[in-house]
């Protein structure tokens, strides 16, 4: 397994930064990455997911919701064809500081027999991705 961990120190209240991760339908508005999320955040719901990481064309999938916490944690888990092959478990993590503001952890694990023919790009073009939403979340977030 690989994992891909990328994070932020914002300057806003869980709560805020929760608030704009859940708002699917603004998401072609304001991420990078992430461009379109259509479904519920519910346990175990299907969700109709794009992405684009930097330099690469839109992929859509359907992963199913594993974690929600409200203020604190969203995920889901993605497989490319079949189960094995190529999976990923997509994580947020929102960690509250002592001396205010979150810490905002964006990863994802990798597993499957394809991982290590993908790694160079996903440490690449996808961790840019990664990067690139958690700014534009950092800035919304702190407005």
């Amino acid at each position: 397994m690989k994992e891909l961990r990328t994070e932020v120190d914002i300057n806003a209240p869980a709560s805020k930064i929760w608030s704009i991760l859940m708002d699917f339908d603004r998401y072609p508005e304001w991420n990078p990455f992430i461009i379109s999320i259509r479904g519920k955040a519910h346990l175990r719901e299907r969700l109709d997911v794009t992405v684009q990481p930097t330099g690469s064309k839109p992929m859509r999938f359907q992963p199913k919701v594993t974690l929600f916490k409200k203020d604190h944690q969203f995920g889901w888990m993605g497989n490319l064809l079949v189960v094995g092959l190529f999976d990923g478990h997509h994580i947020f993590e929102i960690h509250q500081k002592e001396e205010g503001g979150c810490t905002f952890v964006h990863r994802e694990q990798f597993s499957g027999l394809l991982v290590p023919l993908f790694w160079k790009k996903l440490d690449t073009q996808t961790r840019a991705g990664f990067e690139a939403m958690n700014s534009v979340l950092k800035e919304l977030a702190e407005k």
